[in-house]
């Protein structure tokens, strides 16, 4: 597979509207530009429709396209009245092909309206902390009270790629489903090394936005642009950026320590970014005035220093009993 051919010409450096790229893990944000700046965001909202699909519905259930799903809008599979197809089926034609149709009869088979529909969406980008985000249909299509910024967008989409099935969704190139089969058109599955989702959108209104999810090293980088004329070569520039310049760093809670002689360990799997020239401090600051350490007691702190201070920091716990 071949990287994107990244020219450092306008609308490369000029970017987007707004843009974000974040580490999947952490939320770390590894470059910004106007990243809570209010726009529209076409049909990078159907992100957030798979994932509450994803989330709540049995996808191997078959169920009959209501006539409000039928001639939608915009984006299309062309669904028809009174068709029977499986829950899987439109959510991968949602995702691989964008259709409005399938936002539709997804929404509509998940809250009984698409107005209700619409309050599940905004309660859950709540919930996910999107404070600057306003749903009014599950497409994508305009409305003067649809928006997001991209660091909300970049939220979401963090949150979604750390589903599974949502996952395996945005990531499939093409489908072979018992109804329907469709070929993803995100172009970045097949130009990007690495990229493993997620949706286009595109709007006279939004412009050509684009949120991607690619992983290189270990590393899984999010990154959102917002009203980009040349969304493709811009978001392989940003995440090339980020490859370049970011590295993920990975403290197992099986990783051991000594702190004073006594080994222990961190009691959970915590990551950290930092730049790949920065060289990392180990430091072990021990919990004085310890007579007698039983198994999972708190014995030390590790703290990982960087170039610009403070990195990382977490309790360590002993694994063994010792007597002073």
């Amino acid at each position: 597979m071949c990287a994107v051919i990244v020219r450092r010409d306008t609308y490369a450096e000029a970017g987007a509207t707004a843009e974000i790229a974040m580490e999947l893990q952490t939320g770390t944000v590894l470059k910004e530009s106007n990243a809570d700046l209010k726009l529209p965001m076409a049909s990078t909202t159907k992100i957030m429709t798979a994932i509450i699909i994803a989330e709540d519905c049995n996808l191997d259930e078959v169920i009959t396209v209501p006539d409000a799903a039928v001639g939608v809008e915009g984006s299309s599979i062309y669904l028809k009245k009174d068709e029977e197809i499986s829950v899987k089926d439109l959510l991968y034609g949602l995702m691989l092909r964008s259709g409005n149709d399938a936002a539709t009869a997804l929404a509509i088979h998940h809250s009984g309206s698409i107005e209700k529909f619409v309050e599940v969406m905004n309660e859950r980008a709540e919930k996910m902390g999107a404070k600057n985000t306003h749903f009014k249909n599950p497409s994508g299509l305009p409305d003067n009270e649809h928006y997001t910024t991209a660091r909300d967008l970049c939220g979401i989409a963090r949150y979604a790629m750390k589903n599974q099935t949502f996952k395996e969704v945005v990531s499939t190139r093409n489908y072979k489903g018992d109804f329907r089969s469709y070929a993803n058109k995100n172009k970045m599955l097949y130009n990007y090394e690495g990229a493993n989702g997620v949706k286009t959108g595109y709007t006279v209104k939004a412009g050509r936005c684009l949120v991607t999810s690619a992983e290189r090293d270990g590393m899984d980088v999010v990154c959102v642009v917002l009203n980009c004329p040349d969304m493709y070569e811009r978001s392989g520039y940003i995440l090339n950026d980020c490859f370049n310049g970011y590295k993920l760093v990975k403290i197992d809670e099986n990783d051991v320590f000594m702190s004073d002689k006594v080994l222990c360990k961190p009691q959970k799997l915590s990551y950290f970014v930092v730049k790949k020239q920065d060289n990392l401090d180990f430091r072990i600051n021990s919990v004085k005035n310890l007579k007698k350490i039983c198994a999972g007691d708190l014995v030390a702190e590790l703290q990982i220093f960087g170039q610009n201070g403070l990195l990382f920091s977490e309790n360590l716990y002993s694994i063994v009993d010792r007597n002073n």
